[in-house]
């Protein structure tokens, strides 16, 4: 891997395909082609020189084009995926077991696997934030891989070239002029006339414009790279917060993704249009029923005081007091906390009452909070009610076992054991809503004589400090794609050859017309030979072949 010198004496480093000083062919494949490839000024490249080491293999992993563009087919298919079912953010439901229960339910097996591999949760899940940092990793090795070397021969480039340059651009010619001075002289003013850059060296004319525009892809790259930097700080903690809060009336607790903060739900109000007030929704509520107007939940926000352990809630300080309606959210420490979704009326405790079967002699009543029931409830007369078991969504008898579908007190059923002075051992009785089993004749029952209600209010909490992050990323990416979209990198070489003969080359990485029609000025202004556009000959040539 040694340099290799050109026949004009000067060292390329190995892989260097034109010489850096002349413009020579250096490689076989180069000496053989019609036309140089111009893509990297036949500079040597990284990932096409070094292959010893493991850094080296990564290395040339990264910067295959091939690679790339599986990776982002990686991201695209799985994004694809991700779009079958909702995200979770979208899911009506209030625990990660809810979660699971709404994809099976809703979806069966595809549901369960969407839900096992990731699906459900995807911009957060472990292997798609890797295959971000995989594009991301291609992205930077391959810009480095070939804007270095690019830049190193764009800015030493020479004026003059050896004619083995000049034969192999694709738009070329020589001819004679009646006097080659006067000609470049005439070239050289129409040249700044059209605002190229123009260099003079040794009866040769190097005229350039636009090369920023070669920069466009990497400034593209660039933006790119901020845009996923950014993606990948928000799965750090603090930089983003997109959690889904269910907080019932007269609930505490923290606010997921905000260490030390509380909120409590005092109320949750919902106000719905009527016929008689609101007279241009009278057809509405006719066809559809009910018609919200306004939903709000009363909340008040706490923090943990300063001498309090990380999740200590019994040493609490007051914040404040807000009203969240939708599209006014609950702001503080650059946290939001936006009004979702509602749930409403349910059951927050049923009551009951203990009675005897031949008498109807009751014992009082006991009351079960659903959400957290007590083991006991002691009675008159020295009679219990004892809670064996508690399925707060009863789902029928399986395997001669009852089962819950979730933790939500839709349907709650209970066991119970009823002990009185006469039935020291007790009485087992099943009791669900509209349902009671016993395993023997009882001669006692617990009956049904209330139930309490609550609403629900569904709050997200967001958090994001990377949103500049990306938008700076998509500013430098758009300002990329115009600079390489609107732009394109024009040379015109024009020098002396032998006699009275003037070579002539030109150059551009796209918009060819524009660059023929300038050129076609400097050639009429300054009696410049003619010159040809070998892609339009070889296309010409072939079409011509097969017509034949």
């Amino acid at each position: 891997m040694s340099n290799k010198k050109c026949l004009c004496g000067h060292e390329n480093p190995f892989g260097t395909i034109l010489c850096e000083q002349c413009g020579r062919p250096q490689t076989d494949e180069a000496k053989k082609s019609k036309l140089v490839d111009m893509r990297y000024e036949g500079s040597a490249r990284r990932s096409q020189t070094y292959k010893r080491s493991i850094i080296d293999r990564v290395w040339n992993f990264f910067s295959s084009v091939k690679v790339g563009i599986s990776i982002i087919v990686a991201v695209l298919v799985t994004s694809a995926f991700g779009t079958l079912f909702p995200q979770k953010l979208y899911v009506p439901a209030v625990t990660d077991a809810d979660i699971a229960a709404y994809y099976e339910r809703l979806y069966g097996f595809p549901g369960v696997l969407y839900y096992e591999l990731g699906f459900y949760d995807m911009y957060n899940s472990w292997w798609f934030i890797t295959l971000i940092g995989m594009l991301g990793t291609s992205i930077i090795i391959a810009s480095f891989d070939r804007v270095i070397p690019l830049y190193k021969s764009l800015k030493k480039q020479r004026t003059k070239r050896h004619v083995s340059f000049m034969s192999r651009q694709r738009i070329y010619g020589i001819g004679s002029v009646n006097d080659t001075d006067v000609s470049l002289g005439k070239a050289e003013k129409k040249l700044k006339e059209l605002r190229y850059n123009v260099k003079i060296e040794d009866g040769a004319i190097l005229a350039e414009k636009g090369r920023f525009s070669r920069w466009g892809p990497y400034v593209n790259h660039t933006g790119l790279i901020i845009f996923l930097f950014g993606v990948l700080l928000r799965g750090l903690p603090g930089f983003y917060v997109d959690e889904t809060l269910w907080l019932r009336e007269g609930e505490m607790r923290a606010i997921p993704g905000a260490p030390g903060f509380y909120i409590e739900n005092q109320d949750f109000m919902i106000e719905l249009y009527s016929k008689e007030e609101d007279e241009v929704f009278g057809d509405a509520i006719d066809r559809v029923g009910a018609i919200v107007k306004n939903y709000q939940t009363d909340v008040t926000l706490y923090k943990e005081a300063e001498d309090a352990l990380l999740g200590q809630s019994d040493k609490l300080e007051f914040v404040k007091d807000y009203s969240i309606i939708v599209n006014k959210p609950l702001n503080f420490e650059g946290y939001n906390v936006f009004q979702m979704d509602y749930r409403l009326d349910e059951l927050k405790s049923m009551t009951f009452h203990l009675t005897e079967k031949s008498t109807d002699r009751s014992f009082g009543e006991f009351t079960v909070d659903l959400t957290n029931p007590e083991p006991t409830y002691e009675l008159e007369e020295g009679a219990r009610v004892e809670l064996k078991d508690y399925f707060p969504d009863y789902d029928g008898i399986e395997d001669g076992e009852p089962k819950t579908k979730s933790p939500v007190p839709n349907n709650p059923a209970f066991i119970f054991k009823m002990v009185t002075s006469d039935k020291p051992e007790g009485e087992m009785s099943f009791v669900a809503i509209q349902q009671t089993l016993e395993t023997e004749v009882n001669d006692y029952k617990v009956s049904f004589v209330s139930a309490d209600t609550r609403d629900i209010s569904g709050l997200t909490v967001r958090k994001d400090k990377t949103l500049y992050i990306l938008l700076l990323g998509g500013i430098i990416f758009m300002i990329g794609v115009s600079q390489g979209s609107y732009w394109n990198h024009r040379r015109i070489w024009i020098q002396k050859g032998e006699g009275n003969e003037l070579l002539l080359a030109g150059h551009t990485n796209k918009n060819w017309f524009s660059l023929r029609k300038e050129l076609d000025q400097v050639r009429d202004y300054a009696n410049l030979p003619q010159y040809e556009d070998r892609e339009d000959t070889e296309s010409f040539e072939q079409q011509n072949g097969d017509n034949s």
